[in-house]
């Protein structure tokens, strides 16, 4: 391993483009530095949102980035998706200051990815060692690395970190040629129903995916209208500005897929997706007008068209929704990682993490045995 110093930034938008993307590689649109640079450049992330950007890294030889962590210094637990919240009361009830912590993540992006940015992969203890200092030095009360790819958990687990386990819901291609490939591989009974739902929800409507040059502003400003909806009623405001969406579409456009649904030429709903190396990642939802199904056809059964046309290998709509098994989505563990310097602390959190681990296993278990699909 070289000689390393790890440092902080004031943010990724500061930083050169080629370098942070030279460690963050190409596959998961959400560590890109366009992405992150959005969120900062946008005021998604920011001051008087509870996220502060303050991106670790650890330059090489040549003076260039080696290593790289998306950290934040958060005021709050919203945007996670992995909940600590009663983390945060037991330990302020003991008479602790729970925030700032530090984050290690994509903000507002439940999405397994690299979290550890590594050209130089022997670099990886050096940058979780340099997190665990920006705890220490400024006596905060923990550090928390969610939606963790597989691959990188061992790497906190040797460095000590605590591991959370949960589910998310994801659609594996199995080489499928098209739709009904896929519903040829699921019982009669969960085909005829997928049948009914497709058809059902676009009576009437028409189905438009756009992506590259054809996203423009006006479509931003439809979809715009049904983000804030979707956002009100989940988290009581959004947390994505409206600029955001118009960097995005401006930066990464040809990652981004959106799909709307229209009624004589007005857009009445729409789903937003990115595209990566081998997956397309389902991210935000919603609409102006209900129609039966019309969720469960933009955000599910669109997807694996879209995934099936592109010979990507999986579908990963988001957190949460166990309404996915029966569209054939299927449980897959999701992991993140956690320091926390106080014993006491840290034993209370493993004794709770213990006895949950134990309850999503059994979940997990009780979801595979009730999929969609043939069981011959």
């Amino acid at each position: 391993m070289i000689d390393c110093v790890a440092r902080v930034a004031s943010g990724v938008a500061d930083l050169p483009r080629d370098q942070w993307d030279a460690c963050a590689g190409t596959a998961n649109p959400f560590i890109c530095w366009d992405f992150l640079a959005a969120l900062e450049k946008s005021g998604s992330v920011g001051p008087g949102t509870g996220w502060q950007a303050l991106p670790l890294l650890i330059d090489g030889p040549d003076g260039g980035i080696a290593a790289a962590a998306p950290l934040y210094a958060k005021t709050h637990s919203q945007g996670e998706y992995v909940f600590d919240q009663g983390w945060a009361e037991a330990w302020e009830r003991a008479g602790g200051r729970y925030y700032p912590k530090i984050q290690l993540c994509a903000p507002f992006s439940p999405v397994p990815g690299p979290r550890l940015l590594l050209n130089d992969p022997s670099l990886a203890p050096a940058l979780i060692a340099g997190i665990e200092m920006v705890v220490d030095r400024n006596e905060l009360s923990s550090a928390h690395a969610t939606f963790i790819e597989p691959a990188q958990v061992p790497l906190f687990e040797a460095a000590g970190w605590l591991i959370r386990e949960d589910i998310q819901f994801h659609w594996t291609n199995q080489s499928y040629r098209h739709f009904d490939d896929f519903l040829a591989s699921l019982s009669s009974a969960k085909r005829k129903n997928i049948r009914k739902e497709r058809a059902r929800a676009v009576e009437g409507l028409d189905i438009v995916h756009l992506t590259g040059a054809d996203l423009r502003e006006e479509h931003w400003d439809e979809f715009w209208r049904f983000y804030q909806d979707t956002g009100a009623r989940k988290w009581g405001r959004p947390y994505l500005t409206r600029s955001f969406f118009s960097m995005l579409g401006e930066k990464m456009g040809d990652r981004v897929l959106l799909v709307l649904a229209r009624r004589q030429g007005r857009a009445i709903a729409g789903a937003l997706n990115l595209i990566g190396g081998d997956a397309l990642y389902g991210r935000y939802w919603g609409c102006t007008e209900e129609v039966p199904n019309l969720h469960f056809e933009l955000c599910y059964y669109q997807a694996i068209d879209i995934a099936i046309a592109r010979g990507l290998s999986r579908v990963e709509a988001g957190a949460q929704g166990g309404h996915k098994l029966a569209r054939g989505y299927t449980p897959e563990p999701t992991y993140s990682a956690h320091y926390l310097p106080n014993p006491s602390f840290r034993r209370a959190v493993a004794d709770f993490l213990s006895q949950e681990r134990a309850g999503v296993e059994r979940d997990r278990a009780w979801l595979n045995e009730r999929t969609p699909f043939r069981k011959d």
